[in-house]
Parts: C-alpha cells; sequence; structure tokens
C-alpha cells in the first residue's frame, strides 16, 4: 500500500521538494476519529508502516506539550528529548529511544516537517505521530524513515480519560518497538565523557518562545537539571521530575515556511543543519560552545573556542532549539 501511495504522490512530491520549505502542521489523532488541530486524518490505505528493512532503529515519538497535555509519560526513558517552536509561539517535544523503551508514551500529537530533517541523522528511525496535512504526508512517505501513526497501528494508540481530546492520545511503545535496538542507534554526534575545562558555576537558565517557557535548574542532590515549563515543575504521569544530565540550548534559525494551522498561524521552520552557537549545561555549569552539522545525514558536532570536542554527561540529553540573534 506504501509504495502504490507513493507512486500516486510522485507528483505532488516532486513539486514540493523544489520548495523545500514546506513544513509539517499539526495532524489528526484517531482513536474515536477526534480531530488533532483540525487537520484531516491519515487513512491505513494511505499510509504505510513497513518496518526498516535494516533491523532496529531508534524510536522518535512527537509529544504534544500545551498545558493541557501534561504530564507527560514515558519521557523520563528517553535518551534524547528535542524542544522546538510550533505555532502561535508554543513547543512541542521529540522524544528518542534507543536505550529503554517505555511501555506508554504520550500524549502524541502532529509532526512538522522540521522533524524530517532532524531525523536524517538517524539509520531509518521509526516516527510515531498523530497526523498530518494531508498534502504534506508525500514528503513523510518519500523519507527514509518508518511512518507510524493511529491509521497504521490502531492498536498500539489508545485514548485516556484524564483529559480532554486532542490532549489524550498515548503510545503503547513496545508495540511498535518490541525492543530497545541499543545505543548504536543514537547517531547524534554527541559525546559523552568527562567535562571540559572552565564554565561558568550556573543555578538555572531559562529559555523563552513567544508563548512558552523552559527553566532548568541545577539539583546537585540528583546531579541533574530539573525540567520546569511555564513556571511550573515538569513531572511525569507518575509524579517523577523530569531532570536531564545535560541540556544544550542550539541557537538557530528559526524561518517562515510555506504553510499555515488551520488557525492561519504560520508553521515555523526549525533549520538544524548549518552551524552556530550553543550553550551546554552539565555539572551546575554552564559552557559557551560551537555546533555544526554539515549535513542532514550529519549529527551535530559541539566544540570549544580551540575545537576540542564537548563531552556531555552520562544520561537524558535535553535539546533546546532557540532563535539565533
Amino acid at each position: 500500500m506504501r509504495r502504490a501511495r507513493g507512486r500516486r504522490a510522485t507528483t505532488t512530491a516532486a513539486l514540493l521538494a523544489v520548495t523545500v520549505t514546506a513544513a509539517l502542521a499539526a495532524g489528526c489523532g484517531a482513536g474515536g476519529g477526534t480531530p488533532d488541530d483540525g487537520r484531516g486524518s491519515s487513512s491505513a490505505s494511505e499510509r504505510g508502516a513497513s518496518p526498516s528493512a535494516n533491523g532496529p532503529s531508534a524510536l522518535a515519538v512527537k509529544l504534544d506539550n500545551a498545558s493541557a497535555a501534561r504530564p507527560h509519560t514515558g519521557v523520563d526513558a528517553a535518551d534524547v528529548v528535542y524542544v522546538e517552536q510550533v505555532e502561535g509561539g508554543l513547543s512541542r517535544l521529540m522524544a528518542v529511544y534507543a536505550t529503554r523503551v517505555p511501555k506508554t508514551v504520550g500524549p502524541v500529537r502532529s509532526a512538522r516537517e522540521s522533524d524530517l530533517e532532524l531525523l536524517r541523522q538517524f539509520h531509518r528511525p521509526t516516527l510515531v505521530f498523530s497526523g498530518a496535512q494531508r498534502k504534506l504526508l508525500p514528503l513523510i512517505d518519500e523519507a527514509p524513515l518508518r511512518a507510524v501513526t493511529p491509521s497504521d497501528a490502531p492498536g498500539a494508540f489508545y485514548r485516556g480519560g484524564d483529559r480532554a481530546a486532542p490532549h489524550n492520545l498515548f503510545l503503547r511503545a513496545r508495540d511498535i518497538a518490541p525492543e530497545a535496538p541499543g545505543r548504536a542507534a543514537l547517531t547524534t554526534g554527541f559525546r559523552y565523557g568527562s567535562a571540559p575545562a572552565g564554565g561558568t558555576e550556573t543555578a538555572s537558565r531559562t529559555v523563552r518562545y513567544p508563548a512558552a517557557r523552559f527553566t532548568f535548574t541545577w539539583s546537585g542532590a540528583r546531579d541533574r537539571w530539573l525540567v520546569g515549563m511555564d513556571g511550573a515543575p515538569a513531572t511525569t504521569s507518575g509524579g517523577t521530575r523530569m531532570a536531564a544530565a545535560t541540556v544544550v540550548v542550539q541557537y538557530v534559525r528559526i524561518r517562515e515556511s510555506g504553510f499555515r494551522d488551520f488557525l492561519g498561524n504560520n508553521s515555523p521552520y526549525t533549520e538544524t543543519v548549518g552551524s552556530g552557537r550553543a550553550t551546554v549545561l552539565r555539572d551546575g555549569r554552564a559552557w559557551d560552545v560551537k555546533w555544526k552539522r554539515p549535513k542532514a545525514t550529519d549529527g551535530t558536532a559541539f566544540t570549544t573556542g580551540d575545537g576540542s570536542p564537548v563531552r556531555f554527561a552520562e544520561g537524558q540529553v535535553w535539546v533546546v532549539y532557540a532563535r539565533a540573534s
């Protein structure tokens, strides 16, 4: 079915590829037919769920991050959590799993075109999301990844009863990835080990979007950066405080795309290929560094002023994409 749909969509995909700037706006959720962001739903006849032909791959799940969607489930098991700006100045998360696959992840939400560029660094990853604009689904079909929506695997999703739709779509993650692929699937370019020399003692760091705010506060007792969202502690559904071993505030170009959501808001495109500056937080200290990702299939390298690689602390990494000044 996926190949047939790919043939039908060849012309559309080619035209969209010329512009390159098309953005995946908000998609739809299944499970009871409740719309997600007002988009049309994918249908099982239109989307395939064929696995990677080359064995296990990283599992990436797009997550809702509106206040009504919190607390999250399964984020604490992710190896990497990416934070991106979306329409209206709000934020969404992408959790990437390789060393552990939790029982449940959510709430799941829609994808963006930026996700396709970001995920090119992984070898045929699995991307789980609730849906996308119909006219942009061909771009996902052409991308080197396994795309999974509720239409592809309805038994792997369910609607939670503790919050309103569309903020209540959850994934039974092990139905999609029965086994963790292992650390080798994390082809992010990140290095781990001892901290670089220097750094500035830092108690907290806040990153602001037009309508969202993230604060990372150092906890010596936990040896982690405690996560805060919009002025409140970020916790899991089990009541555990979210915490990162390393936080990267990566300054990138966030530009307008050629697409808007159903309310007329432009879908931002976050450029993760290129170079620029970043701040790395670990061990209660901050380092101003440089980042470089020459092409989409590369991971991102972080270096100090003299070109030495920056090593992260062992544990979960949060990468927050902030607008470069």
